[in-house]
């Protein structure tokens, strides 16, 4: 491919991914926007109460964890805090894992025995 070529299709790419960019932006702008219409500014986890000025630390989290099934109830909508939503995505991490069986962590922090080799080391004394 020609070096014309190349840059084409680097800016083909470049504009594919600022247009998906812009419309994830847009649609999370949209549903953020009904939802704080929808509900009171209050975590749904830890109940702190939001005013304009922290108004940004509230986020709309989606109960099925689907992002794009934003119905206009607001029914797969909660509000939480930056920090209670969070949480709630590395508890759903966490379930997953151990759902799947999961042991590479575990295996992980199991393999290495610092004191294996510790009886040979006493036994040379």
């Amino acid at each position: 491919m020609t070096s014309a070529g190349k840059n084409n299709e680097k800016d083909r790419l470049d504009r594919v991914v600022a247009d998906a960019q812009r419309e994830r932006l847009r649609r999370e702008k949209d549903y953020r926007e009904r939802a704080l219409k929808l509900s009171p500014w209050i975590c749904g986890r830890c109940s702190r109460e939001f005013t304009r000025a922290n108004l940004s630390e509230l986020t709309v989290h989606h109960r099925d964890h689907d992002h794009d099934h934003n119905p206009s109830d607001g029914s797969n909508w909660e509000l939480l805090c930056v920090y209670c939503h969070d949480n709630e995505h590395q508890r759903r991490t966490e379930a997953l894992r151990h759902a799947t069986g999961s042991t590479e962590s575990q295996a992980k922090a199991t393999r290495h025995q610092p004191f294996a080799a510790l009886q040979g080391l006493l036994k040379k004394d």
